[in-house]
């Protein structure tokens, strides 16, 4: 069993930044894949990032709403993922949630998610 914990959101103003964190208890997080998610009220949850695992080569993919101004990463040694989230707009408002896949058993994980909101 693997425990995601967010931390990060918040209220921002459009075009500010935001930085979500997601822990993962997992003994062996590089053989994660690791993404983030989200979901505006009335709406589906939908991709935003995903970085591969360590083994897979680490690659990024971004929705296309996202490219340039979002970044996600991973800290190995602390068993974290971030995703940094520059020029936010309103439309970005949502909740945000980190999903982790194990690369070869494909088990998936969620995090409880963290609410960003982007309002004047």
């Amino acid at each position: 069993q693997v425990q995601l914990v967010e931390s990060g959101g918040g209220l921002v103003q459009p075009g500010g930044s935001l930085r979500l964190s997601c822990t993962a208890s997992a003994r062996f997080f590089g053989s994660y894949h690791m993404g983030w998610y989200r979901q505006a009220p009335g709406e589906q949850r939908e991709l935003v990032a995903v970085i591969t695992s360590i083994i897979s080569g680490g690659s990024t993919n971004y929705a296309d709403s996202v490219k340039g101004r979002f970044t996600i990463s991973r800290d190995n040694a602390k068993n974290t993922v971030y995703l940094q989230m520059n020029s936010l707009k309103p439309e970005d408002t949502a909740v945000y949630y980190c999903n982790a896949q194990h690369m070869i058993a494909k088990t998936t994980y969620w995090g409880q998610g963290t609410q960003v909101t982007v309002s004047s």
